[in-house]
């Protein structure tokens, strides 16, 4: 990308839901306890989204609260990575464009379940590198407990939701914030090991209640995310010339603290370098990274200065992996 084209970070906002349900909670209801999803997830509560607050909603809020961060509101294009829209037609991006007073900009969504956040970032660098756009707004919001069956106790302790934006503009690769390079993967041959089968062109409906929920193959993902995540930061680094130890932070998806770690183990990476805010939020899929990021931006694990290094991986498979060196940003809002 030549001078001026470059993705730059310059905006930061969070959103989570007020509701706070802890695994005491979970456990009045499901065969489980709080030691048993400690152990196998590291987390300890989730935000849960009231029923008549939307993926649109959450989206709207973590916008407005990186537009403040930007200290602008002039956007060119709004990139929602998303798996939970509020309806499978329309997309929900030009509502979060329209919610925000952005009507008229260009506005689509990306699914890429949990590694979403990635892909929508390397899509929006694409649209400021071909001068599409100078200044786009990603977003990375779901709710994916309206996905998970109530009585499963494999997916209702995992999930939260929330919602993550960061505000991109036009720059040069040598800024601090600039992001690159991008490492994308995908392994559609998997696709069943994280799925919900019915609701779409596929199978629109389904005589099995099961069929409309989130299924998953746990320890499948668990070897998949740990080898896929790794070797695709490995990839980042190689091109961009570092080793693990020039990275400051690591910012993997927040679906696990032992894939977390393990993935970490991989790169050689320690565990005083990885940002980890999954005990307090659960796995908010497409969220999950930008909500790390404010998390530690606000606690002060996040300095302008540092190398970090982003990398994530969801179903279809999808994994994928970027650098940046942090900009001297603040949230805009309260994650």
């Amino acid at each position: 990308m030549h001078d001026g084209h470059h993705a730059v970070l310059a905006g930061l906002g969070a959103w989570l839901p007020p509701r706070v349900v802890d695994n005491d909670d979970l456990a009045q209801h499901l065969n489980t306890s709080d030691e048993w999803i400690r152990a196998r997830t590291g987390i300890g509560e989730r935000r849960i989204a009231d029923p008549d607050v939307s993926t649109v909603d959450m989206a709207v809020a973590a916008g407005r609260n990186a537009l403040r961060s930007a200290g602008s509101d002039a956007i060119d294009a709004v990139v929602l990575a998303t798996a939970t829209p509020d309806y499978l037609c329309p997309a929900s991006a030009p509502q979060v464009a329209s919610g925000l007073g952005l009507s008229g900009v260009a506005a689509f969504d990306v699914n890429a379940v949990c590694s979403g956040f990635i892909y929508a970032l390397a899509t929006a660098a694409g649209l400021i590198a071909g001068g599409v756009a100078g200044r786009v707004l990603v977003v990375g919001a779901d709710a994916f407990s309206r996905y998970c069956d109530p009585a499963d106790r494999t997916t209702v302790p995992i999930f939260g939701d929330g919602a993550g934006a960061v505000v991109l503009r036009a720059g040069t690769a040598d800024e601090p914030g600039a992001l690159g390079p991008f490492d994308l993967h995908s392994e559609g041959e998997n696709a069943g090991l994280l799925i919900v089968p019915a609701g779409g062109a596929k199978q629109r409906q389904s005589a099995d209640p099961h069929d409309h929920y989130l299924t998953m193959q746990g320890t499948a993902v668990f070897r998949h995310a740990c080898a896929r995540m790794a070797e695709s930061a490995r990839a980042v680094l190689e091109r961009s010339g570092l080793g693990v130890g020039d990275v400051d932070r690591f910012v993997g998806h927040q679906a696990n603290i032992r894939i977390l770690q393990a993935t970490a183990k991989q790169l050689g990476m320690p565990n005083d370098r990885v940002v980890a805010n999954i005990e307090r939020v659960g796995n908010t899929s497409a969220a999950s990274i930008p909500l790390a990021l404010a998390d530690a931006c606000d606690d002060g694990e996040l300095q302008p200065g540092h190398r970090v290094l982003l990398t994530a991986f969801g179903a279809g498979l999808t994994w994928g992996s970027t650098l940046l060196t942090w900009p001297d940003v603040k949230p805009g809002g309260e994650a």
